[in-house]
């Protein structure tokens, strides 16, 4: 029995079928008014068909096959791979929801963001903290009040150490704290402080501990603590600004990465029926991000 597409709803192919993909995509694309989730292609398969099957969605043979059957591909695979299928979703008019970091390096999200401006397609990146509705209130509210002359944040998880995303290649070999949760960090400072025009300092510690001090514009200073293996429970993830009006922070609910999900779909499929490619949190969002990453891992030293 095929698949029934409401009017109006966005066919959105699934590429990826790991636990992010599993939890996160499929359900929020096959659920949400606005998409069906049309397609799934995974490297493995046979994770690609039970997929499909729990989604009443097609499993594709190729990413080609996939892109033939859809106006929009989510992604969910590693930023490499992200990068390279991404441009050719672009160049085939396919609309993108991409993950964080957008790339392995700048130069592939360099390509990926000029594809996407060259196809004139919309593309989004999921950042999980941003699309919430607490973050958006938190953020209204620093900007009426305004004055803010520094802030941090932290996030301190031991999420390699154990669970479901331990097992992650390149998180655990390529990416660490720095390129997974690194762009939430600093895509909420850069919104919460204004742009950060530089990574000052950057340093990575035993056990993946990183610390960065980042310049904003106006003479800001912030800073950010990251790591995925510390043996902390729960996770501690905080936002905070301080200035003439006192010290605001902003943590992270539980459950949030579902709503935020849906959020990003309202904004997306709103985008295509308007014909918008300019989001806060568009791809070019995402290359700004990757240029700071990049920085980071010079300073640093890094060579992962």
């Amino acid at each position: 029995m095929g698949q029934l597409i409401a009017e109006g709803q966005l066919r959105v192919g699934l590429v990826g079928a790991g636990p992010w993909a599993t939890t996160i995509h499929a359900p929020g694309l096959a659920d949400h008014p606005g998409t069906a989730l049309t397609a799934v292609w995974a490297r493995r398969p046979e994770a690609a068909q039970a997929l499909a099957d729990t989604h009443c969605a097609a499993a594709a043979s190729s990413v080609e096959e996939l892109f033939e059957q859809v106006d929009a591909v989510a992604f969910a695979v590693p930023p490499s791979i992200q990068a390279e299928l991404g441009v050719r979703a672009a160049e085939a008019g396919k609309h993108l929801i991409l993950e964080k970091p957008i790339a392995a390096d700048l130069a592939g999200a360099q390509r990926l963001a000029d594809a996407v401006a060259a196809a004139d397609v919309a593309a989004l990146v999921m950042l999980t903290l941003r699309y919430s509705t607490q973050t958006q209130e938190w953020l209204a509210g620093l900007g009426q009040a305004g004055g803010w002359a520094g802030g941090g944040a932290r996030w301190l998880s031991g999420a390699l150490l154990g669970g479901q995303y331990a097992a992650s290649e390149w998180r655990q070999d390529d990416g660490g704290a720095l390129y997974d949760i690194g762009p939430h960090a600093l895509d909420m400072l850069d919104a919460a402080l204004g742009p950060i025009t530089d990574v000052v300092a950057a340093r990575c510690g035993p056990g993946d501990l990183w610390h960065l001090m980042l310049a904003h514009e106006n003479d800001v200073v912030s800073t950010a603590t990251l790591s995925l293996r510390l043996p902390v429970q729960p996770t501690v993830v905080e936002v905070a600004v301080w200035g003439e009006h006192g010290y605001r922070t902003l943590g992270r609910k539980p459950g949030s990465a579902s709503e935020s999900y849906t959020a990003l779909l309202d904004d997306f499929a709103a985008m295509i029926a308007s014909g918008t490619t300019a989001h806060p949190c568009d791809v070019r969002r995402g290359l700004h991000l990757q240029g700071l990453l990049e920085r980071a891992r010079e300073l640093a030293g890094d060579t992962k």
